[in-house]
């Protein structure tokens, strides 16, 4: 067995590597593919300078990871077929031209174009005052926030790559990102990107400390977009379900169809639908996005011991304008941070505490492979009953 390790990033130690490149080679070879490679370059020019891009190439399936914005993922292909969407952002944007404050809060929106993206660590959902309450109800605090956070516009002080020669072979990169300010949240994500040479899949290990000697909170969501050729007219979600209700009254006229999409449709309103889902003996649950014809999927599989709830965000509006679909495992849902904290779903972190977030992202690009996933998911329904609410869950939706 052979593993090799480089850092690109560390901060503490002035290390920096503009640009490498790794490929198979005599004394490094993965049983699982000769055509496997990782690289790394800094992005040059427009609003994506500076902007670090590393990228893990299985042989058949490649993502580009972006140290530079939270270790978000970008985009990825999979055997000619691309992964991710088209937003009206085309390029990553360096986050220090992401004013998380413009418009009334909603500015992370222009940065917002990746396949995966976080949302937290501590406070995701909509723009507005947060506002804590002592044991008797008495607001002791007033903490203005932004649209989902700051972790996906945070960049990586620590970045390293590992190959791996084990089995089939692993490719790995792994940054650590810190969201600290004094008097506040000081907490820390050391995300972990690693796929198997040949492989359909790649796993995320996400693992978030409080640095702070008091407890800290924490909030973490998964934003996850899909477009074509997952997305389409006739494409379906398919999970497994305890609980479902739609987020507002919008979404409820539609609940019919919460799990079947729209083609391009200009000025389509977008609609959300809340998922407490159902999961095997060892905690995990899964999502599939299939195409219409399903002989094309994409799934999503996380761990709701770490990740209980799940939200569908549908989007389905003019290709020039976003069109996609995001499929969202989270701590709790896109509420303001007051709501959900209330609701007992915000994560509190003693001092050094830390969490740990699994999920992985599959590709399946056969009629029998979309199948054998559906069956999966059909066998864990039918050990739970499903219960589908007409109206939004008071306890989910904040009035």
């Amino acid at each position: 067995m052979t593993r090799r390790t480089a850092i690109l990033t560390d901060s503490s130690s002035n290390d920096f590597i503009e640009n490498l490149e790794w490929k198979a080679r005599e004394d490094l070879r993965l049983a699982g593919s000769e055509g496997w490679s990782i690289s790394k370059r800094r992005m040059r020019g427009g609003v994506s300078d500076g902007v670090d891009v590393v990228t893990l190439n299985n042989g058949a399936l490649a993502v580009d990871a972006l140290p530079t914005r939270g270790m978000g993922l970008w985009r990825g292909t999979y055997r000619g077929r691309n992964l991710g969407w088209k937003s009206p952002v085309k390029r990553p944007v360096h986050p220090s031209l992401v004013d998380q404050n413009d418009r009334n809060g909603l500015g992370w929106l222009s940065g917002f174009n990746e396949w995966l993206c976080r949302c937290g660590l501590s406070a995701f959902g909509p723009p507005g005052v947060d506002r804590v309450k002592d044991a008797n109800g008495k607001v002791v605090a007033e903490w203005p926030l932004t649209l989902h956070g700051k972790i996906a516009n945070r960049p990586a002080h620590k970045v390293t790559i590992e190959v791996d020669s084990a089995g089939a072979g692993m490719l790995r990169v792994i940054g650590e990102v810190d969201e600290t300010t004094m008097f506040g949240p000081c907490l820390r994500l050391k995300s972990t990107v690693e796929t198997e040479a040949g492989s359909n899949w790649l796993r995320i290990t996400d693992e978030v400390s409080n640095l702070a000697g008091t407890p800290g909170e924490m909030m973490l969501l998964y934003h996850i977009n899909v477009g074509g050729p997952f997305l389409e007219g006739g494409s379906k979600l398919v999970h497994p379900v305890r609980m479902l209700a739609p987020r507002d009254d919008h979404a409820a006229r539609d609940l019919a169809t919460w799990d079947t999409y729209l083609p391009p449709t200009v000025g389509y309103r977008e609609q959300c639908y809340f998922i407490e889902p159902a999961a095997n003996d060892d905690g995990w649950s899964l999502a599939l996005l299939k195409n219409a014809n399903g002989n094309l999927g994409m799934t999503v599989r996380y761990d709701t011991r770490t990740l209980p709830w799940f939200t569908v965000w549908k989007n389905t509006i003019g290709e020039r304008d976003g069109y996609c679909t995001g499929i969202e495992p989270g701590t709790g849902f896109p509420n303001l941070r007051t709501y959900e904290r209330e609701q007992g779903r915000v994560v509190v972190l003693s001092p050094g505490q830390t969490r740990t977030m699994r999920l992985e992202l599959g590709v399946h690009d056969s009629a029998e492979a979309v199948a054998a996933v559906e069956t999966e998911i059909d066998a864990l329904q039918s050990k739970t009953p499903r219960a589908v609410l007409e109206s939004p869950n008071p306890r989910w939706t904040a009035p």
